[in-house]
Formats: structure tokens, C-alpha cells, sequence
């Protein structure tokens, strides 16, 4: 091989490992920072087989059990239960709950895993129904006959 072409191929090779490196060392660092998602049922039956670990950082998403929310009235510390389908988990959180938050409602909430069923959230988000629609738009759309799709083009 021709010593030009040889430093050249040096050269190329050098680059490549550390550009290799640095996106390693770049996706290692990143992955300390990312919060799994899991269902009550999932943190504790695992999800495909693997639990996650006490100390994690996680994200759970569920309905809030009615009757479950407990407020302590010296603090904004409460605490409540979360359900899917399954088994309940008990999210603890200090701090001005959202205003959609309430019992029987949709959330997710970002924390840590301290028990195999209990979280300390750091974050609590409320979701709401795709379905809901501001009062007055909805008082606006009374009485207007609806369409549907597929009715749009043929006149009907």
C-alpha cells in the first residue's frame, strides 16, 4: 500500500474511532437521565419480565383510586393510589396538585421507586378527556345538526 494512502487511512480511522467515543460516551451519560414509563400493574408484576429496581427513576401512569386521596393539613403533602387494570400503587407528592387532578382522573407522575409499590413523585400531571370541549364553544354548537365524515361530500 502506497505510505500516502496508508497515513490517509490512519488519518480516516482515528476519526471514525473518536466520533465512535464520543457518541458512546454521549448515549451513557444520557441514560442516567431517562424515565421509563410503567403502569401500576407493570411496576409490579415488571414489564416483559424485568421490575423495575427501588431507587429508579420512573414514570406511572393511572387512574387515581376514589376515596384513596389522604391530604395532610399541615402541608401540601398527599398522597393517593394509582390503579390500571391490576394491582394499586401509592404515590406520595408534596406540592400544588394540578387543577384537573381528582379522584377517578387520568395522571402521570414522575419520582422515584421506593418500595416495590410505593413512589415518591417529584411531578404530578393531570390528564384530561380528549373529548372535553370549553363551555362556550359547546353552548355555540347546540342545536347545529352534525355531519358525518362520511357524509360530507354526497349533499346530506
Amino acid at each position: 500500500m502506497n505510505p500516502r494512502r496508508q497515513k490517509r487511512l490512519m488519518g480516516v480511522s482515528a476519526i471514525v474511532i473518536l466520533i465512535a467515543a464520543a457518541v458512546w460516551m454521549m448515549l451513557n451519560a444520557l441514560s442516567d437521565n431517562i424515565d421509563h414509563f410503567y403502569t401500576p400493574s407493570e411496576i409490579v408484576d415488571g414489564k416483559q419480565g424485568v421490575k423495575p429496581q427501588v431507587g429508579q427513576r420512573l414514570r406511572i401512569g393511572g387512574m387515581v383510586v376514589p376515596g384513596s386521596v389522604k391530604r395532610d393539613q399541615q402541608s401540601l403533602a398527599v398522597s393517593f393510589d394509582l390503579v390500571d387494570t391490576g394491582p394499586l400503587v401509592t404515590v406520595s407528592y408534596s406540592g400544588i396538585l394540578p387543577d384537573l387532578f381528582r379522584e377517578g382522573q387520568g395522571i402521570v407522575a414522575t419520582g422515584k421507586l421506593t418500595e416495590s409499590n410505593k413512589i415518591v413523585a417529584d411531578e404530578v400531571l393531570a390528564k384530561h378527556d380528549e373529548e372535553y370541549m370549553p363551555p362556550e364553544l359547546a353552548e355555540k354548537l347546540k342545536g347545529i345538526k352534525h355531519v358525518k365524515p362520511e357524509n360530507l361530500g354526497t349533499g346530506q
